[in-house]
C-alpha cells in the first residue's frame, strides 16, 4: 500500500481505464458499453484514483445545463475501496471534478447524501461546502 495514488479525470478515449478496478471501488461490475457511453457524453466528468493502474476509487459528476443561469455541477457519487479510504483520496478526486467543472464554466457544486452518512458529510465540510436543509428528496425507481 506504499504505492501512491494518482487522481486522473478521464475523457471519451479513457474507457479502457476501467478494465482494472478494485473490487470494493464501484457498487456493480463495470460494464464497458456503459463506462465508454458514460465518457462520450461531453456532460459526465469522471474522476478516478489509480494505484499501480487498478481503479481504486472513483468521483462522477454531471454538468446540469439551464437556459436562465451557468452550468452546475451535480456530483453523482464519490467511492473509495476500504482499503485507500481516510488518505485524502476521495478529497483529491472531488476537487479534480470541481475544478474541471470551473474550467467548464460551472459556478455551482451541489450533492446529496444521507443523514447518517458521517463519512461522507465531513468529507463535503472538509472540502468547504454548506449544509443545507429543508429540501426533500423524490425519486422514481423501476428496477
Amino acid at each position: 500500500m506504499d504505492d501512491p495514488i494518482t487522481i486522473r479525470l478521464l475523457g471519451p478515449d479513457d474507457a479502457a481505464v476501467l478494465d482494472r478496478v478494485h473490487p470494493d471501488a464501484f457498487d456493480n461490475p463495470i460494464d464497458p458499453a456503459l463506462a465508454w457511453a458514460f465518457l462520450q457524453t461531453g456532460v459526465n466528468s469522471l474522476a478516478v484514483a489509480l494505484r499501480v493502474g487498478e481503479v481504486v476509487g472513483f468521483a462522477s459528476g454531471t454538468v446540469l445545463m439551464h437556459p436562465d443561469k451557468a452550468p452546475q455541477l451535480f456530483i453523482n457519487e464519490v467511492s473509495v475501496a476500504e482499503p485507500f479510504r481516510r488518505r485524502g483520496v476521495a478529497r483529491r478526486m472531488v476537487r479534480r471534478l470541481i475544478d474541471a467543472a470551473r474550467d467548464r464554466g460551472c459556478d455551482g457544486f451541489w450533492l446529496a447524501t444521507e443523514a447518517e452518512n458521517d463519512p461522507a458529510r465531513g468529507l463535503y465540510r472538509c472540502l468547504g461546502a454548506r449544509e443545507t436543509g429543508g429540501i426533500v428528496m423524490y425519486d422514481w425507481n423501476e428496477s
